[in-house]
């Protein structure tokens, strides 16, 4: 705004009139001694200058108050400024610029003309000034302060710092120096009211210090933009020089060596067509990319994921089916329904060399060496081994990957691991399938669906990579406790192979051969030092666990082993046999008590046979008559199921009462309420298979004949006495050979189920098929005199 400053001897040449016309101003504060120009086409205006320049050129400045419109004498500040028409100019588009030079502070009066312009009486206001050392160290802190921004503001000439230094009056230079500086209109009315000097210099010394610091944190945040432009300029002429140097030398550049090798690891890759044709692509992309660009590293590490992944690499298979058969029975006792489907391929992968992998589900209880039994088939096979956990996946990404366009994609679980094992063909171990979950992010399970198909998997494609891979070589086991939760078309994809639960027998096998030896080694002690009798691991078997598996049987040999290394450590080196009678000193009190049949042939009880997840078991069925109305009580914790076959084999009891059945007394459901009662009532029990024992206890109780103490039974019945199959038969009859029993009643169409069962098993135990009820009561129950009938 400020362009010059008067001198005060040219300033006091001018007598101000009494009476001025007024000129309003929205814009800002005009000081005294200083000269503002004015352009102008307003009509009012320039008729106010034309006015006041005919007489003695001297007119009124004052600020309007904020948020005025229109001027009026009410929305006037009361002090503003008298000023002189310096220089008039009018041009020939009808608008006059003029230069004002202020003169001194005036108050406003009386308004005494409003149209067509504002006049008013007006007076004089002279600074109030008092010389002192307190003003003195004002003025040279203010001064300073300006110099500094004058030498910051990039729009503010060097030779301001002489002017300030010239300006002898205190006033003058504070309204110099307000003039030059950054201030709202009511800051600078708030200087152009201060009539006191001191005051003046005080409010505008704060303003000023508020200038300088924006101005210093500006200069500063400039300098860092500076240097960072410098340092980058720098660096690209460097490598501009760097690259006509290479040139000139015949060497390339670092990013064309990278784009060179890149180049050759594509050439080297045996890529399918449509992944060298994508790859060829994202090279050519890369290429004309510049290293700084965001998109550089994304498209760098998927062409090294293209690269790496074994497009054509494979390991050789062993086909020596008389070495596999040995490595597979060397690693695992029995499973021989899993080592003789591996063996059926290995016969059919010799003639076929060609044939496209199989789809394996390996289901049993935990325990049973479904994880280890697939290394094993690995080692046969002479494959890489590559497992995935797919417990609690619930995300589809984690099958199929990520889009490239997310930050940070990654191919899925299948890809990562056909490069971790750096073979087209492993044998890949998809662990826990039937613990997928499934959430807003999609279904693993329908992602496994285009994995575990032999027809499909030839052209799986990856979201990341975006081009087929073929999978077709790839052998896949799956692995899960139940199919229950499997979906029924991914169950469809897969030959399921059950791995049931380990006998008695077979655990002891186990224990010689693998489990001890293992334990002994892993807890640091010698064959020598500790030596674990054939009664004492059946005894852990029976009493200390209770599993289908080996976990918590090699857990508690474990123990056994550590508690033997501690006394070895402590300086007892004598050898430790471990016997029966020692096994409480080492596991402490018996955990679990199998059943075992009763003492002596009892009225109205009869012992089943029951499947659980962790093998068979016996149960005892007890009835009995109580003088009543014909109810039916049901005791023993048991399920919707089990209570349906209780009341229908009480059904049946009843319809027998119309033959001539010996011993059953017509009226018995007349005159008296029936209980049925399953012992353990702590314990759940549900399942059809237990209605032949609680036909048969209940007719006992009804006839007065005792049922025989060594016959077991399963099976389902009908209303019309029929007997249906049911399942677990293997577990059941361990049960029933564990128990102490003699026999066992199967449902005729269960006999094929023996074969699964140890051939020792089966000469100890007789077996009894039955069709309907009335074999199975006579084949259990005794007559009168105790003989069976």
């Amino acid at each position: 705004m400020a362009i010059a400053q008067e001198t005060k001897e040219t300033v006091d040449k001018f007598r101000i009139p009494e009476e001025l016309p007024i000129l309003p101003n929205s814009e800002g504060v005009v000081y005294p001694s200083l000269i503002v120009p004015l352009a102008t086409t307003d009509e009012k205006v320039i008729k106010l200058i034309d006015e006041a320049a005919a007489g003695d050129k001297i007119i009124g400045f004052f600020a309007q108050r904020p948020g005025s419109k229109e001027a009026s004498p009410d929305s006037l500040h009361s002090i503003g400024t008298a000023v002189l028409i310096a220089r008039m100019l009018k041009l020939p588009d009808s608008s006059i610029r003029v230069f004002f030079q202020g003169l001194s502070r005036i108050g406003l009066k009386e308004v005494t003309q409003v149209e067509p312009y504002l006049k008013a009486k007006v007076e004089v206001i002279e600074d109030k000034l008092e010389k002192t050392t307190e003003l003195e160290a004002l003025v040279r802190n203010l001064t300073g302060l300006f110099q500094r921004v004058v030498e910051l503001a990039p729009n503010l000439p060097n030779e301001l710092n002489i002017a300030v230094l010239n300006i002898p009056h205190p006033g003058s230079l504070a309204d110099f120096i307000a003039a030059h500086i950054n201030l709202k209109l009511e800051e600078g009315q708030e200087i152009l009211e201060a009539i006191e000097v001191v005051e003046r210099i005080k409010k505008l010394t704060t303003f000023v210090n508020r200038e300088l610091e924006v101005l210093e944190l500006g200069s500063k945040i400039q300098s860092q933009a500076k240097e960072e432009m410098t340092r980058a300029q720098r660096e690209f002429y460097l490598r501009e020089q760097l690259k006509a140097i290479q040139k000139e030398l015949g060497e390339a550049d670092e990013r064309t060596l990278e784009i060179n090798e890149l180049r050759e690891k594509i050439a080297e890759a045996s890529l399918s067509p449509q992944a060298n044709k994508e790859a060829e692509r994202e090279l050519d992309r890369l290429a004309k990319m510049p290293p700084a660009a965001a998109e550089y590293t994304v498209s760098r590490t998927y062409l090294d994921w293209l690269i790496n992944l074994p497009w054509s690499k494979s390991t050789e298979d062993n086909l020596d089916i008389v070495r596999a058969s040995g490595v597979l029975d060397e690693d695992h006792y029995n499973l021989n329904k899993v080592k003789e489907r591996i063996l059926d391929y290995l016969a059919v992968r010799k003639l076929k060399p060609d044939m496209k992998g199989p789809i394996l589900c390996f289901v049993g209880p935990p325990g049973t060496g479904k994880t280890s039994v697939g290394q094993s088939i690995a080692r046969a096979l002479g494959r890489k081994f590559v497992r995935i956990s797919l417990g609690g996946i619930r995300d589809e990404a984690d099958i199929r990957g990520h889009r490239r366009t997310y930050v940070g994609a990654l191919p899925g679980r299948i890809i990562q691991g056909l490069r971790r094992a750096e073979s087209n063909n492993p044998l890949f171990m998809l662990d826990e399938i039937d613990k997928l979950g499934v959430d807003f992010r999609g279904d693993p399970a329908a992602a496994l669906l285009e994995v575990l198909d032999p027809e499909q998997n030839s052209s799986f494609v990856d979201h990341y990579l975006d081009v087929p891979f073929d999978l077709s070589k790839v052998m896949f086991i799956t692995t899960g406790n139940i199919v229950d939760p499997i979906p029924p078309a991914l169950l469809d994809r897969m030959e399921v192979i059950e791995l049931p639960g380990y006998t008695e027998d077979e655990k002891l096998h186990i224990a010689k051969k693998f489990l001890i030896p293992k334990q002994l080694n892993e807890n640091g002690l010698a064959p020598q030092q500790l030596a674990i009798g054939d009664e004492a691991v059946l005894v852990i078997i029976r009493n200390y666990t209770r599993e289908a598996g080996l976990r918590n049987l090699e857990r508690e040999i474990g123990a056994i082993c550590r508690k033997v290394a501690r006394q070895v450590a402590e300086g007892e080196g004598e050898p430790s046999m471990v016997s029966p009678d020692k096994l409480h000193d080492y596991l402490g009190a018996k955990r679990f008590h199998y059943q075992i049949a009763e003492e002596a042939d009892e009225v109205g009880v009869a012992t089943g046979l029951a499947w659980t997840p962790t093998g068979g078991d016996v149960i005892f069925v007890e009835a009995t008559l109580v003088p009543g109305k014909g109810n039916l009580t049901l005791t023993g914790k048991l399920g919707d199921v089990m209570q349906e076959s209780a009341r229908a084999a009480l059904t049946y009891t009843r319809s027998l009462t119309r033959s001539e059945v010996a011993g059953l007394p017509r009226s018995f459901y007349e005159d008296n309420d029936v209980h049925i009662h399953v012992p353990a009532g702590a314990i759940p029990k549900d399942g059809p298979s237990a209605g032949i024992t609680m036909a048969v206890a209940l007719i006992s109780a009804v006839t007065g004949r005792s049922v025989s103490k060594d016959i077991g039974m399963t099976g389902e019945i009908t209303l019309r006495g029929k007997i249906f199959p049911v399942g677990g038969i293997r577990d059941k009859v361990l049960a029933a050979h564990r128990a102490g029993l003699r026999k066992v009643i199967l449902p005729k169409e269960n006999e094929k189920d023996l074969e699964e069962v140890p051939q020792q098993v089966k000469e100890e135990l007789q077996f009894v098929f039955a069709d309907r009820i009335d074999e199975a009561l006579e084949a259990a129950l005794k007559d009168s005199r105790g003989a069976l009938e």
